[in-house]
């Protein structure tokens, strides 16, 4: 559905207020934002690189970009610091993050590659940002903290952390906001590769977008197995949500960064956002962040 190619496309949000998806590009420092009415993208540049972008309770957006946490304000594209994180890990940036049912943001840190395929190991960290600024460090030692998402009765974490190539879970504290106890969840089979983006439909399963392995999983929480796999027409697949008038139609971001010459000639579609109809199956509204 969005042609205009993202080096890599990540963090999809359905803003219901403005009928549109919201994503951003981290590798060209920009969010984005597609109306499906007009087809229109528009976009706003960053000084950094911009790991995940949510919805604002009193409009415009919570970023995370670079190590910090700020405000974007659309219309005038005016970026408030509300706290910078990690000063003494200049290799390191924000990746992705989600609102919680109580309007705090979470989102989590990874080193940069130094050259291709190297990136020191266990810098990363994930942090939720309350409304009243206040930041917590909630996991330490990540190597790549990535998707996340909450149990239907908010009783769940979930969180990826991408070299670990699974999804775990966590005991969560709605009243708090505290996780503990991980436990495995899902181990991703080779085929699948590396665990990227993730989101909750309504009946309380997962979806798992599965970098270089192009395509989305569905997991059941409950027993820990795949239960649906949905193959998209390019490998980097990189983040999903649900979003349409009634949250039927899931949203892939992808990305092209990550793919030579040869292999790029052959991926037309690389770094384009898709569409998935007929699932079956609706997602639930995203949150927002509660200052």
């Amino acid at each position: 559905v969005v042609k205009e190619k993202n080096r890599m496309g990540e963090c999809p949000v359905w803003e219901e207020r403005e009928n549109a998806l919201i994503y951003v590009d981290i590798n060209s420092q920009k969010v984005c934002r597609w109306s499906p009415l007009t087809n229109e993208v528009q976009s706003v540049s960053l000084d950094a690189r911009v790991g995940s972008v949510a919805l604002r309770q009193c409009g415009g957006y919570v970023i995370a970009l670079g190590t910090r946490f700020a405000f974007l304000d659309w219309d005038t594209q005016a970026v408030t610091t509300i706290l910078e994180l990690e000063q003494d890990k200049p290799n390191n940036r924000f990746n992705d993050g989600k609102v919680d049912p109580k309007g705090r943001f979470f989102a989590g840190t990874m080193a940069e590659e130094t050259s291709p395929g190297v990136r020191a190991r266990r810098q990363g960290a994930l942090y939720t940002l309350f409304p009243d600024h206040s930041v917590i460090k909630q996991l330490d030692l990540v190597d790549i903290s990535n998707g996340l998402d909450w149990s239907l009765d908010h009783r769940t974490f979930f969180h990826i952390d991408s070299l670990a190539y699974a999804v775990h879970a966590f005991s969560y504290d709605v009243h708090t906001g505290k996780i503990a106890c991980p436990k495995l969840l899902y181990h991703l089979e080779r085929e699948e590769r590396m665990p990227d983006g993730m989101c909750i439909d309504a009946e309380g399963k997962l979806w798992v977008a599965c970098i270089d392995g192009g395509r989305v999983i569905r997991v059941d929480p409950e027993t820990g197995k795949r239960i649906q796999t949905v193959r998209l027409p390019t490998p980097r697949i990189t983040s999903c949500c649900f979003g349409g008038k009634d949250y039927s139609e899931m949203y892939v971001t992808s990305a092209y960064d990550g793919l030579d010459e040869t292999t790029l000639a052959k991926e037309p579609h690389a770094g384009e956002i898709f569409k998935i109809t007929g699932l079956g199956v609706k997602g639930i509204p995203q949150n927002f962040y509660a200052a």
